[in-house]
């Protein structure tokens, strides 16, 4: 078996020089780096994981916890992290979490006892959990956030669910659209609250009063989604325009308005958010904001790693499909 000895020198390094380099560890020049990934390429070298975690007292493994009924949201998040954590020498560990309750320090507790991570990310909406961000903090465990908005010493990484509400906002309003339905999102999910306070500005911009648009409550699934459309499509005068703020409702009035006759978008246009791969499949295709969630994903582990002194800036995009189109005439 090749050793770390055989690596240094097939290099012409020092085994000091080796272990930096197989540890990521910075200082180190680009001409050295190349040459001992060259001779650990060609001599096959695997490093032994134990013993990387005897050496720097790390365990090499990162945490993320999530709760979140958008499968899409949490698996692209997912995808990202894994193959930054794969990059980097590291391994991911995905824990579920409840939103209230003792239940999820116990989880926490028994997996930090079990596999102690090096540091831990969390999504919406367990980035706004202060009881779990607290314990994160007494466990001294690092902490990377996504589109956190409490202010607490873990590291976070914004994202711009406001100025995306505005853009679908006026999106609709430049198709002509004034009656307009909204399904909110769960109240403890704050990043998605942003995206309806960014919907609020685009009105009020043009001069539509928020008192004309019709907010009615969902939970992030299809099943809300549904019974929203119905609340929002089945009395006199209906919204000729909806946005959902995740596709997952989205689909549910979608589903609703195809059930009941009504004809997307000619007699009522749709817009979701996410960007999930249902909306691109579904009839007619979802108009949506795609995030970049596997890049989000890389970036909340380089956080962790790399510990940054300034958060990455992300960039979301409306994306226009057939589900939505000028507002009817008559």
């Amino acid at each position: 078996m090749t050793s770390i000895r055989d690596v240094a020198a097939a290099a012409g390094v020092s085994i000091k020089t080796v272990s930096r380099v197989v540890n990521k560890a910075p200082n180190v020049s680009e001409d050295l780096r190349t040459r001992v990934t060259e001779a650990i390429d060609r001599l096959g070298y695997r490093p032994n994981q134990s013993a990387r975690r005897l050496a720097g007292g790390r365990s090499f493994m990162l945490a993320f916890l999530y709760n979140n009924p958008t499968p899409g949201y949490t698996s692209a998040i997912q995808v990202g992290a894994a193959n930054r954590c794969r990059e980097l020498g590291y391994h991911l560990v995905v824990e579920p979490m409840p939103l209230s309750g003792d239940e999820r320090f116990e989880i926490l507790d028994r997996l930090v006892a079990a596999l102690r991570p090096d540091g831990v990310f969390v999504a919406p909406p367990l980035s706004d959990d202060r009881a779990l961000l607290q314990r994160l903090s007494e466990l001294d465990l690092p902490c990377a956030r996504l589109a956190g908005s409490l202010v607490t010493e873990s590291f976070n990484i914004p994202t711009p669910e406001r100025a995306a509400g505005r853009m679908i906002a006026d999106h609709l309003i430049e198709l002509g659209h004034r009656r307009i339905g909204v399904i909110a999102p769960p109240a403890d999910h704050r990043a998605a609250l942003a995206r309806v306070e960014g919907f609020r500005d685009g009105l009020e911009a043009a001069g539509i009063p928020a008192g004309d648009v019709r907010f009615v409550p969902g939970s992030f699934d299809f099943d809300s989604g549904l019974r929203a459309g119905e609340q929002l499509l089945a009395g006199e005068a209906p919204p000729t325009a909806i946005f959902a703020t995740n596709d997952a409702m989205a689909l549910g009035v979608l589903t609703y308005a195809h059930r009941t006759g009504l004809s997307v978008p000619d007699d009522v246009s749709i817009v979701g958010f996410d960007d999930t791969s249902a909306s691109a499949t579904t009839w007619p295709p979802l108009t949506t904001v795609r995030q970049p969630l596997e890049e989000m994903g890389r970036a909340v582990v380089d956080a962790l790693v790399g510990a940054p002194d300034e958060a990455p800036v992300f960039r979301f995009e409306l994306v226009r499909r057939e589900s939505s189109g000028p507002a009817p005439t008559g």
